[in-house]
């Protein structure tokens, strides 16, 4: 593939083009495409019958993509008018009955998005013979259930409905939840649901998991769909935000966090939206690798309640003689160690089935991992500070330290393997290594102990 920019040099690269597809496949033709600056992802659900009847159900925009698979999908498609409406569906309609098609599909258009939505700068693309993972925001606006329709056109029926009784009401939208990290590069997170909290709501939620079953390696890494509607686009996106805010999931990670901010990022409620909108806004996009202060307020809160009493001594490390107290207090947040400011029991409701007094903190739809530490004499390391403790599951294929060894800051203790990638793990202070529960070949799982560091005696 060559991009062309200027018609001087379409010669030079059409040449270069033949000759590699001549070198590699033996045929040297090539095809001429347009290339689309600013693409966006319109595609048409059709239906079509075994009496010759075919209707569309309008357009639904997939734009907000990543590596090419859509992540968030909306109907009807923002920016769209009524006359590039009924000329794109009434393309897609053409297309169908082109082929006789009976049952549900998708017709698929790139748009030219750079001037706005028009019909002569939408081009076909293909046709998905299916009904396809986004159909549910064309129900919420038709009022449609697609797989009923399947059903009665699978037995021979009439299409329930014809064209002009069908219409849009309202606005939807729908979000897929990936069992996958992005931190990691959006690394597969597998392993067991032992907290699963997907409050739906007035919201539609699709999943086929509960908590308590594993997620694997070897299948789709969705954990559920999350369709939310309203009488207006914004109304859709903040329902949304407000239903992805509120996911709890772990151990296993999920894309949660970066799903809310991609719904409420400034261009997203502006409709400036097309396939590059992830990529460009990636860093924005991406959850903090700590919670808030307001959110470890309320995690230190929960985690001085425990077994049914209230814990006020833990960890304070503000007092001053004389003076109003500084409340607060060290945690570890997912291994890093973060100041935090105490929360007063009386302002929150906890939740947490964990004896060992780990927490696990919501903000804005991410879940954090937050364990209190106690400050001990004059030490600068904390008893949970030297913990190693895996950031996925994964195999071990090396262990380079032995217990009772003396370390020193950065080396390296043991590597892991997950998902055909490498992560080494290294100490993270001078100290020695006090316990050792990791072995060659093990197979372990996210936050599993590996090593315990103790700091050396000042």
């Amino acid at each position: 593939m060559r991009k062309v920019d200027a018609a001087a040099d379409f010669t030079e690269a059409l040449q270069s083009c033949q000759r590699e597809a001549a070198a590699s496949f033996g045929n040297d033709q090539v095809l001429i495409e347009k290339y689309i600056l600013s693409p966006r992802h319109i595609e048409v659900q059709v239906f079509g019958d075994s009496h010759g009847n075919v209707v569309h159900l309008f357009e639904r925009d997939c734009s907000l993509q990543r590596r090419h698979q859509k992540v968030i999908e909306e109907a009807p498609a923002p920016g769209m008018d009524e006359a590039t409406r009924e000329a794109v569906c009434a393309a897609a309609v053409r297309a169908a009955r082109a082929v006789d098609y009976e049952g549900a599909g998708t017709i698929e258009f790139i748009a030219d998005a750079s001037e706005g939505l028009r019909a002569d700068r939408i081009w076909f693309m293909e046709m998905n013979t299916r009904l396809q993972v986004e159909h549910p925001v064309t129900e919420e606006i038709t009022g449609v259930d697609l797989v009923e329709w399947q059903l009665r056109v699978a037995s021979g029926e009439v299409l329930p409905k014809k064209q002009d009784e069908l219409s849009i009401n309202g606005w939807a939208m729908e979000a897929r939840l990936y069992a996958e990290d992005p931190a990691k590069g959006f690394l597969p997170s597998v392993g067991r649901l032992d907290w699963l909290a997907i409050e739906a709501g007035s919201a539609r939620v699709e999943t086929g998991v509960s908590q308590g079953d594993e997620v694997s390696p070897f299948y789709d890494p969705m954990i559920a769909k999350i369709v939310t509607r309203g009488d207006l686009r914004e109304d859709a996106a903040e329902a949304m935000a407000s239903k992805l805010g509120n996911i709890n999931v772990w151990p296993v990670r999920t894309n949660a966090g970066f799903l809310y901010r991609a719904v409420t990022h400034p261009e997203f409620l502006a409709m400036q939206i097309d396939t590059g909108f992830i990529e460009r806004h990636l860093p924005a996009l991406l959850p903090p690798s700590v919670p808030s202060p307001a959110a470890l307020h309320q995690g230190l809160a929960i985690n001085r309640w425990q077994d049914g009493s209230y814990h006020d001594e833990i960890d304070l490390i503000g007092f001053r003689l004389n003076a109003q107290p500084r409340l607060t207090a060290m945690v570890s947040v997912d291994g890093q160690n973060v100041e935090a400011t105490v929360g007063h029991l009386q302002d929150y409701e906890f939740r947490t089935d964990e004896p060992t007094g780990r927490a696990l903190v919501n903000d804005r739809g991410q879940t954090y991992s937050v364990v209190p530490w106690r400050v001990e004499g004059g030490s600068h390391h904390s008893a949970h500070d030297g913990d190693i403790l895996s950031p996925m599951p994964g195999k071990v294929i090396a262990v380079e330290v032995c217990a009772g060894q003396a370390v020193t800051k950065g080396q390296k203790l043991l590597t892991l393997e997950a998902m055909k990638m490498e992560h080494t793990l290294v100490a993270p202070f001078d100290g020695v290594v006090a316990e050792l529960s990791a072995a060659p070949g093990a197979q372990v799982q996210v936050e599993a102990l590996l090593a315990r560091i103790e700091a050396k005696d000042d």
